[in-house]
């Protein structure tokens, strides 16, 4: 069984994705993704694309959050994350499986778009039988 996000946790990760899309830039595919990611400790820490023109070295919002999470010390566990897009926006591979270096299986990933969580899944579905950071020191 997947943790529980509380409701204001959720709006929380909702307005800082909401935040974080709007400084996206996306100025050739217009695509414009924000994210959140909830740590140990509580705090949200967001994230936004950045498209380059030499593609393909943009980042996505996603793995910007991670980072921003890592950047900010301290706790290096992601408990959720939320990704907002236009519609349904689902973390892409990559993203997957950097978010995997960084939490559990049963972590809740929420897909929303301006509006409201339109999914839930954890880390395990959008990832299944997924290779980490265990698998090395084997």
């Amino acid at each position: 069984m997947p943790p529980t996000l509380d409701p204001k946790q959720v709006q929380q990760l909702l307005e800082a994705a909401r935040e974080a899309q709007q400084r996206a830039h996306a100025p050739y595919s217009r695509f414009f993704v924000g994210a959140a990611v909830l740590d140990e400790e509580g705090r949200i820490h967001a994230g936004c694309n950045v498209e380059n023109a030499a593609y393909p070295l943009g980042t996505c919002a996603e793995t910007v959050a991670i980072a921003a999470m890592i950047a900010a010390g301290g706790n290096r566990r992601a408990t959720a994350m939320l990704v907002l897009g236009d519609g349904e926006t689902p973390p892409c591979g990559g993203c997957r499986q950097r978010l995997r270096e960084f939490a559990a299986p049963d972590t809740p990933i929420l897909v929303a778009d301006r509006e409201r969580v339109r999914s839930q899944f954890t880390l395990d579905q959008l990832l299944p039988m997924s290779f980490g950071p265990e698998h090395l020191s084997k």
